[in-house]
């Protein structure tokens, strides 16, 4: 059974406007600001990857990657957490080495941001799973 949901365009969208933010291509806007434009755009497209990613994970439309849509939350919640602080670990690794004038300047902010969210989303799953929240046989 394949998958009913083309995830795959807003992929490529959203790797197109996250690209355009490491170059100065946008126009100044409304608000007479290239570097708030180029922000803006580069939003948009990590929404469009979020978005594609939340498709090809769940083949769902959605943005809330719920714990009912996990297949085996029990066990991915770890690869999550993972992901999370490793995203952690790449901004401060990049700090670390003075590597922050190759990439826009929030980047370092937004990429904290979604480390430290996934790595919440990751805990929360793990303690309603397999931690102290998890329903006791008792209660099932």
């Amino acid at each position: 059974m394949g998958r009913t949901l083309e995830w795959r365009w807003f992929a490529v969208a959203g790797v197109i406007l996250v690209a355009q933010s490491f170059v100065d291509i946008t126009p100044e806007g409304p608000w007479n600001s290239r570097s708030f434009s180029r922000g803006l755009v580069g939003l948009v497209g990590l929404l469009c990857l979020y978005l594609a990613w939340f498709r090809w994970a769940f083949d769902k439309k959605g943005v809330a990657p719920i714990t009912d849509l996990w297949k085996v939350p029990e066990e991915t919640w770890r690869t999550v957490l993972l992901f999370g602080l490793s995203c952690l670990l790449l901004v401060k690794v990049t700090v670390w080495l003075e590597y922050t004038e190759l990439f826009p300047e929030p980047t370092g902010m937004i990429v904290t941001l979604i480390g430290s969210l996934v790595v919440l989303n990751a805990l929360y799953v793990g303690l309603i799973t397999v931690g102290p929240l998890a329903p006791s046989s008792e209660e099932e």
